[in-house]
């Protein structure tokens, strides 16, 4: 990388560290979500599969008996995963993957922006923006950021909410193919409607609480539940503050020279992946 080069990534990285800076936080956005519905998810996995498939991973094992032996969490090669549970004898299936959350502590924890909510709802990921501090990781209070530690080219993986099939104007592909329609997409305001209304029509069926709607500020991913969401291993204790707002003040008092540091580090990475790709390509060309 050249001078002129090193230069312009560092001022375009400085540039978004204080336009993210500036951002009101709270700032109101019909954004796209999800509503899982436990009542009626039959344990099918099909949106395992679909979701490996769009994605380009590894289909996944079928041996459904084994695998709802214990309790999965999402992976590198496993952005969504469906769990069992047997609450008073009643097997409740239960899919778990990013919870798009409103304002993520994932984006407000990345110096580069390579974690960052879109504006439709998604939280993605730019693979050209990252330097592998994996804040992302730490900063997530569902434990959703997973980094690829055993590939030659690791990344960042979670679920985008299928981002790429939104922009063609398709929906999320575990939705698409959901047989019970456990899944449901659409406009996040028109799901939280919709799970009002099926508490109230059926109280008898539902806990009175839509997971997500008021969790960590709201989430982009709601949830209904006949049990309490304890049962399933959620997270109950995080409150309803989005977690960016707890560092805010912190972040306004940081010297304008740390902002650079971020900044630097993301040069000398795309430095180093180009000088990498480069030299590469001369061995390839026999040299």
């Amino acid at each position: 990388m050249d001078r002129r080069n090193f230069l312009a990534t560092v001022g375009t990285a400085v540039g978004a560290s204080f336009i993210g800076r500036n951002a009101k936080a709270s700032e109101k956005i019909e954004m796209m979500g999800i509503l899982i519905d436990t009542t009626k998810c039959l344990g099918c996995r099909s949106c395992e599969y679909s979701c490996a498939e769009a994605n380009g991973y590894p289909e996944p094992s079928d041996d459904s008996d084994k695998l709802f032996n214990s309790h999965r969490k999402t992976s590198e090669n496993s952005l969504t995963v469906v769990n069992k549970f047997v609450i008073d004898e009643n097997e409740i299936y239960v899919k778990e993957q990013c919870m798009h959350c409103a304002q993520p502590a994932c984006a407000a924890a990345c110096l580069t922006r390579a974690m960052h909510k879109t504006k439709e709802g998604p939280v993605v990921w730019d693979g050209s923006k990252c330097m592998g501090c994996r804040f992302c990781m730490i900063s997530c209070p569902f434990d959703i950021p997973k980094f690829e530690y055993f590939s030659a080219n690791p990344k960042i993986s979670k679920c985008v909410m299928c981002w790429e099939r939104l922009a063609k104007g398709e929906i999320p592909a575990c939705a698409e193919n959901c047989p019970n329609e456990a899944i449901v997409f659409g406009k996040r305001s028109d799901l939280i409607h919709e799970a009002n209304n099926r508490i109230y029509s059926e109280p008898d069926a539902y806990v009175k609480h839509i997971y997500g709607e008021h969790e960590v500020g709201g989430t982009g991913v709601l949830y209904l539940s006949s049990v309490s969401f304890e049962n399933f291993k959620f997270r109950t204790d995080l409150g309803e503050e989005a977690y960016p707002e707890f560092t805010k003040e912190f972040l306004y008092g940081v010297p304008v020279i740390l902002t650079l540091f971020p900044a630097f580090l993301l040069a000398l990475s795309n430095s180093t992946k180009r000088e990498k790709t480069f030299t590469e390509g001369e061995g390839g060309n026999g040299h």
